[in-house]
């Protein structure tokens, strides 16, 4: 059971002060009735549940996929520079949304916005081996020898010790680069540590969740049952 203005406000539309008014003024229908009071508790499952005659869907958590442009900051607000909530309409950033994992400034590609603290934490802890997957373009022309780096394991000039990595060549300046971890521009490191600085780097993958083509830079889309339930899974 759950607090009427708890779900409505949890949408981002109303203020629990607005959703005061509109119990007031009887704009809200349970099962077709009035609500009673902003504080009546139903079960958002078995409850129909409309505003103004639309109806509400109960949705806990917001999961959803962005594509991240560069240029702008993995953070939830900063005072100077765009974030990736800022790509949002006003009722989303109402909804306490953080991103899953940093993407650098200058990188692009698949980013997860979720208020689920949990999920989050699961999918970002290294004990369950979540891999992220980059396409990247360096300067100078890989090598084999790139390869059996990184499958080893790089340590860089800081003594950060990463661990075995995929690196799969896909022409002499292109690869995919598939990381289980996700220290501060790690694959930007690890390259440019084997002579190779990355000029353009985009995540394609995370876990079981794939970049929708559909997306363009800055446009994002809510995950799919499928999606989430992959999710779930994959941060048991």
């Amino acid at each position: 059971m759950e607090r009427l203005d708890k779900i409505l406000s949890g949408t981002g539309r109303w203020s629990r002060r607005e959703v005061k008014d509109l119990v007031r003024q009887g704009r809200v229908l349970l099962d077709d009735a009035p609500a009673k009071a902003p504080d009546q508790k139903i079960d958002p499952r078995q409850t129909r549940l409309r505003v103004d005659g639309e109806e509400i869907l109960y949705e806990r958590f917001t999961y959803l996929m962005l594509h991240k442009p560069a240029g702008v900051l993995s953070a939830v607000e900063d005072s100077r520079q765009k974030t990736v909530l800022d790509l949002l309409p006003e009722y989303l950033r109402r909804r306490n949304l953080s991103p899953v994992g940093r993407l650098d400034k200058d990188t692009e590609g698949l980013l997860l916005l979720t208020n689920d603290g949990d999920l989050a934490h699961r999918l970002l802890s290294p004990r369950h081996h979540v891999d992220k997957v980059y396409y990247a373009r360096v300067e100078g022309a890989l090598e084999e020898s790139d390869v059996a780096a990184f499958a080893a394991g790089i340590t860089l000039g800081d003594g950060l010790e990463c661990l075995p990595a995929g690196l799969e060549i896909l022409s002499p300046c292109e690869a995919l680069v598939t990381l289980q971890e996700g220290k501060f521009h790690q694959v930007k490191r690890m390259l440019a540590a084997r002579g190779k600085p990355v000029v353009y780097l985009k995540r394609l993958k995370m876990g079981p969740l794939t970049l929708d083509d559909a997306l363009v830079p800055g446009a994002f889309r809510p995950l799919t049952e499928e999606e989430c339930g992959n999710l779930q899974k994959a941060g048991l």
